[in-house]
């Protein structure tokens, strides 16, 4: 069984996640992801999210936090997910490698398919960036 690395990027802005729909063709092709892609050889999961980003999305960012790694088996590959919560530090995201991008608020993130590799890491981002995301929410005018 092939067994990939994969580094994913949670990136935030005013309480919401960006989120990236996938082309059509190629594996889950339409389903939506956290952008990201598989590490190179002899490249770190934090030096991957850097260059991957900014190459399918014209993003610099830093990862500022890793979180739990998640592995998932599917019928011929096994996929190690390196999810990093990065601060966008210049640019503003383009669907170079994407059909589509959105900013969603968190708890809106099972509305969207994504592949079963991210169920936990969806779960977990729900939960906590619920609350961590809305101290970063500008307070409205009244």
């Amino acid at each position: 069984m092939e067994r990939i690395d994969v580094a994913v990027g949670i990136v935030t802005r005013a309480g919401l996640v960006l989120i990236c729909r996938r082309k059509v063709e190629g594996a889950f092709g339409g389903f939506w992801e956290f952008p990201g892609g598989k590490c190179e050889p002899g490249e770190s999961p934090s030096q991957c999210v850097i260059r991957e980003l900014h190459e399918e999305l014209a993003i610099e960012v830093r990862p500022n936090q890793a979180l739990e790694t998640l592995e998932h088996d599917y019928p011929h590959l096994h996929v190690r997910l390196h999810p990093f919560i990065c601060e966008m530090i210049r640019g503003e995201p383009q669907a170079i490698e994407c059909v589509q991008i959105e900013w969603v608020d968190p708890p809106r993130l099972t509305d969207y398919r994504f592949p079963e590799a991210n169920e936990p890491l969806l779960r977990a981002l729900i939960r906590s960036l619920t609350s961590l995301l809305a101290a970063d929410v500008p307070p409205r005018d009244q």
